[in-house]
């Protein structure tokens, strides 16, 4: 087994599962127990200020809550970026600067540090060997993720960036039609 935490795992096109259909997770934790991580590419409607008004002021534009996945959508979770991420009590770091910030803390305490911060509801979990099992199956690619790319404006069509990115046939599949039956 493959650590893919600090990564980002990539729907395959015909995944065909609706709670991950074109999702890019970044994951948090991943160890033969299981594995954990937030889709950010889904927003919501919601407005940071309706959910979390406390919050509002540090969100990044969007300021909408994103849906992390299907699991225990009641959850509160939170990704930042920190100017001085080891003095920050409660921010635990996943890819630099970028980290999970407990959302117990203050957030009038966090103005000076956190230039850019999105709020999920929910997570996507696997169970021991589920997430490998998918991975053997190639329903995900695992690429390198940048601290930049929970924050990237363009929302649903982080798929295609990401993908875009990657270049060869990885690069390719960022053209896939959503449906090819349609064509």
């Amino acid at each position: 087994m493959t650590s893919t935490a600090g990564r980002l795992i990539v729907a395959e096109p015909m995944l065909g599962d609706p709670n991950f259909e074109r999702t890019v997770v970044l994951m948090i934790d991943h160890t033969p127990e299981g594995a954990l991580g937030l889709v950010l590419n889904r927003p919501t409607d919601l407005s940071v200020a309706g959910a979390l008004p406390a919050w509002d002021h540090l969100a990044s534009e969007p300021a909408v809550l994103h849906v992390g996945g299907p699991v225990e959508e009641r959850s509160g979770w939170c990704l930042a970026r920190l100017r001085a991420p080891a003095e920050q009590v409660g921010f635990v770091p996943l890819l630099g600067d970028l980290g999970l910030l407990d959302l117990e803390l203050d957030p009038a305490d966090l103005a000076n540090d956190a230039y850019a911060l999105r709020l999920y509801a929910g997570y996507s979990g696997w169970g021991a060997g589920q997430l490998d099992a998918e991975l053997a199956e190639d329903a995900w690619y695992v690429v390198d993720a940048d601290p930049d790319d929970p924050f990237l404006p363009e929302g649903r069509s982080l798929w295609q960036r990401i993908l875009a990115r990657q270049g060869g046939q990885l690069g390719r599949l960022s053209l896939f039609p959503p449906h090819p039956s349609l064509n």
